[in-house]
């Protein structure tokens, strides 16, 4: 998310609208103190609303939490999982390094095991 001044407003005008084309959000100050979001307007604000698109894409910058961004689009968690999966979010973001870690445990765990013969009992 880029930040935008009020005196940004009138000299970078043009980067911001390219920011908001690309589907970035924008925090507009004046005097360091947030004054409004501009949101794009896309897809997203007209298919979930203002709230649900404003928190997706909070998510998807990594400003917010999955909590976090279920409780400003006031819906559960459950739900906005849903709506990141709608929106093509991932909902699971790992690292490469932490994907590494994930598979090399998993294959850990699918290594068969060795069958060994049990003597009968007559």
């Amino acid at each position: 998310m880029d930040a935008f001044t009020v005196r940004d407003l009138r000299e970078r005008t043009g980067e911001l609208i390219r920011d908001a084309e690309a589907g970035k959000l924008s925090l507009i100050t004046k005097h360091g103190v947030p004054v409004f979001i501009a949101v794009p307007f896309d897809e997203w604000l007209l298919r979930f609303g203002l709230a649900v698109a404003l928190a997706i894409r909070l998510y998807e910058e990594d400003v917010l939490s999955l909590g976090q961004a279920s409780k400003i689009a006031r819906v559960s968690e459950e739900e906005f999982v849903e709506n990141l999966s709608a929106a093509g979010v991932a909902v699971a973001r790992y690292s490469p390094d932490e994907l590494d870690q994930e598979m090399a445990v998993l294959q850990v765990q699918q290594k068969p095991r060795p069958y060994r013969a049990r003597k009968l009992k007559r």
